[in-house]
This record gives structure tokens, C-alpha cells and sequence, in this order.
């Protein structure tokens, strides 16, 4: 009996079948990749974060209508080794929708295959007309986003433990259909364009059989050189980057993009007769990733964020460690001899790397801000949306509708932070000794 495929394999080989898909779908998008890859073979002394992982790394992104739909991806992104990390509420900045990120929860894991799938769930009952309210659920009730094929491998992966060579390459082919356009709305045209005026996130969740991906980003190590790229190429490139600053110490996270293309639909009409239009929504999108904050860094973050002035936020490594406002991971220097026990106190620790035997290491941040997603989302509307302010965030009917909790960031950098301390001596320290609380 065949071993079954490693869930990191089936993540990579998803990735790269969505990237062929979409660079077949957005044009665009192939010379973005392409420009990053440029950039990439030159590298950045900005980009100091796994460079070995910069050319096959991606996120995508895609929209859902229905709780079920959710429940569902979760279970056919848990066959990849993805989970959700981190609930983010977009309402308060005028988009319909809650959202999570898919992804591999171990550090080594992510390492292997650095793939995410960021997925909102859209807010129905920010819909403010009862007969809009009662066109879209009918639309949704016809939506079926996940084949019976897929449903079948989701289900004998999850019965036998995974899956084995054919029925992994028959689930991959199944589940990247899910998320392929097709340029068939569900809706009429005179509904596609009511829902554009209630938001135009609902038209192009609600109005399409399928949750088609809305973009595919890549990671690049110098993030203002392909904004300028872009420009040059004549590519319709954001005004701005979305994220902190440029830095010596990269943090967080920095996006950019350009703008959405037009894309032919045909539309039903009720005499039977296809109307064509355009839908606009899938666009091209690039990313820098830096060193993960703690959440006294994210205070201090999102302080500076408030103010415009980002003084207060050290830029430089030894400082950010030692005010315990970044997560670090520890290895041994080569060489190195270890006690086999680290001495009570962190200022044994602290010796210990200042004599360079034990290397911190800024761990990666693998997740999303919201205020750059909302940034991005925005950009890329087709006309200007009705922003909801007293709308709040809703993680318990989230989760609900997820058919579990969604993982906490920092209490998984906390966790990667601790472990590589552990390994470092042969017996397990206690956790008061993890320096970034």
C-alpha cells in the first residue's frame, strides 16, 4: 500500500496550478511574476527573511457567500495542512465581509511550501433592502462551489488520514477548479447592478457560481523597486504601498498593486435572451514580509500608524529583541558549546548572545493587517462603495459558520519562539523563560 502524499506537497503543488491557472486568466499577472522574479535573482538587503522560499511563495485570495461554503474550504484546505489564523473584521472600513487566513500553523511547515489562502465570508445582513436581501439569497441557494469529486476526495482524505499519488492529483484538479473564472454570472444584469450600488464586494461574491480567486500575489524582496517597476512598465500600479515604512528591519507586512482589469460576463436575462457586460475585480498584487511584533509591538504599531510618525518603533534588531517588541527564534552558532541547562535568569540568555554562542533570528510575519487589506480591497473597486461605520465585527457567528476557532497569531509565534529555545539545551525550559511575552 502506497504511503500517502505529505500535506505540504499537495499545498505546494496547489499553489503552483492556481499560479498557471491565473497567469492563463490575468495576463497581467505574468509580468508581475515575472518582474518579481527579476528582482528576486538580484535580492535586497531589506529582504532578510528565508530567501530560498522568495520564488515559489504566494497568497490568494477568494470570497464566499454562504456559511456552509466556509465550513466546506475549511475542510478541503485542512487536506492541504492549512488552518485558519487570525479573524479580521473588515466592516468597520466599509467592506461586507469578515475574513480569515488559511495556513500552515508549524514553522517548518510554512518553510516547506508558503502558501496562504486569505477568505472572507461576505456580511448578508449588511444588506440594507429586504427585496435586494431576498434576491441574493436565491442567488445563493444556486451556487455550488465545490464539485462532487472534490467533496469525495475531501471526504476518504479525512476517513484514511490523507491521501495517496491518484486520488491527491484528482483532488488537486477538482479543487482548482473551484476557483477558476468562468465569465457566466448567476444574475441578471439589472441585479449585478443594484448590488454594485449596495457594494461592489456583493456583486462579485453573490452574483458568480463559483468563489473565482481575486488575486495571487508573490513576495518580493524589494518592494519600492517593483512599485517603481511597475510604474515603468505601465502597469496601473496603487499611489501608495500599503503597511509600515521602508526600514532597515523590515516589519509586518507592505502591499501593492494595480488596479483591477474589466473582464467580459454574460449575464442571464429573464426573456431568455444574454446580456453582455464587464465585471472588475481580480487584480494583481505583490508583497514584502518582515520580522512578526509581539503585541506590545503591535501596540506601538498601531500608535504610530494613528500619529504618521514612526519614530518610536526601533529600527534595529538588538533593540526590537530586547524591548520584547519583535518574536525571535534562537539556533546555536556553529561550534557553539551549550550548557545543558539554561541558567535561571535572562540575563544568562542574554550572555549567551552577546558571546555569540546562541543566534537570534526575527521570525517572519505570516499573517494580514487589516488596515492594508482594506486599503487593497478599496483600490480595487469599480465605483465608490457605501461604508457602513457602526457595523462591528462578529468572530462568534464567524467561527460558527467556520465549524471552529480560529488560531491566534501571536500565541503561534509565542509557541515557535519557545520551541527553538528548548531545542537549543537538552532539558525543556520553563516558559517564563520565552523573553518575548
Amino acid at each position: 500500500m502506497s504511503e500517502f502524499i505529505p500535506s505540504w506537497r499537495l499545498r505546494q503543488q496547489f499553489a503552483d496550478r492556481l499560479s498557471l491557472m491565473y497567469r492563463d486568466e490575468v495576463p497581467a499577472y505574468g509580468a508581475l511574476v515575472d518582474l518579481v522574479d527579476r528582482i528576486n535573482s538580484v535580492g535586497s538587503a531589506t529582504e532578510t527573511f528565508s530567501g530560498a522560499r522568495l520564488g515559489q511563495e504566494r497568497h490568494g485570495a477568494i470570497r464566499l457567500a454562504l456559511p456552509e461554503e466556509l465550513s466546506l474550504l475549511r475542510r478541503a484546505l485542512g487536506v492541504l495542512g492549512m488552518f485558519p489564523v487570525e479573524y479580521y473584521d473588515l466592516a468597520a472600513a466599509g467592506l461586507p465581509v469578515h475574513s480569515t487566513a488559511f495556513r500552515p500553523i508549524e514553522g517548518d511547515a510554512i518553510e516547506r511550501s508558503p502558501f496562504r489562502l486569505f477568505v472572507s465570508l461576505v456580511r448578508l445582513d449588511q444588506i440594507a433592502s429586504p427585496a435586494l436581501q431576498s434576491e441574493v439569497q436565491r442567488l445563493t441557494r444556486e451556487r455550488s462551489v465545490m464539485s462532487p469529486v472534490a467533496l469525495r476526495y475531501i471526504e476518504r482524505a479525512e476517513h484514511q488520514g490523507g491521501l495517496r499519488d491518484a486520488e491527491g492529483e484528482a483532488f488537486l484538479d477538482a479543487l482548482t477548479e473551484t476557483f477558476r473564472w468562468h465569465g457566466e454570472a448567476l444574475s441578471t444584469k439589472r441585479i449585478y447592478d443594484a448590488l454594485i450600488n449596495e457594494h461592489p464586494l456583493l456583486a462579485d461574491i453573490v452574483c458568480f457560481p463559483n468563489p473565482h480567486i481575486n488575486h495571487l500575489t508573490p513576495r518580493v524582496s524589494d518592494i519600492d523597486q517593483a512599485q517603481q517597476k511597475m510604474i515603468e512598465l505601465g502597469l496601473p500600479a496603487k499611489a501608495v504601498i500599503e503597511g509600515p515604512p521602508r526600514r532597515n528591519c523590515p516589519i509586518l507586512l507592505r502591499q501593492t498593486a494595480f488596479r483591477a482589469l474589466e473582464e467580459d460576463v454574460t449575464f442571464r436575462n429573464m426573456d431568455g435572451i444574454d446580456a453582455v457586460g464587464v465585471h472588475t475585480a481580480r487584480f494583481g498584487e505583490i508583497e514584502s514580509r518582515g520580522a512578526a511584533l509581539t503585541r506590545a509591538g503591535m501596540d506601538v504599531y498601531n500608535a504610530c500608524l494613528a500619529s504618521g510618525n514612526f519614530d518610536a518603533l526601533p529600527d534595529d534588531w538588538n533593540e526590537l529583541r530586547t524591548r520584547k517588541l519583535a518574536w525571535f527564534r534562537f539556533r546555536p552558532a556553529h561550534g557553539a558549546r551549550l550548557p545543558n541547562a539554561l541558567p535561571e535568569g535572562s540575563e544568562a540568555l542574554e550572555d549567551l548572545i552577546s558571546s555569540g554562542a546562541i543566534i537570534p533570528e526575527p521570525i517572519t510575519y505570516e499573517d494580514f493587517l487589516p488596515v492594508s487589506a482594506a486599503g487593497i480591497f478599496r483600490s480595487n473597486l469599480r465605483s465608490e462603495a457605501k461604508s457602513n461605520t457602526e457595523a462591528k465585527g462578529n468572530p462568534a457567528a464567524f467561527e460558527e459558520a467556520l465549524g471552529c476557532k480560529v488560531s491566534d497569531a501571536q500565541e503561534l509565534y509565542e509557541r515557535e519562539s519557545s520551541a527553538s529555545l528548548q531545542q537549543l539545551f537538552a532539558h525543556d525550559q520553563p516558559r517564563e523563560l520565552v523573553i518575548h511575552e
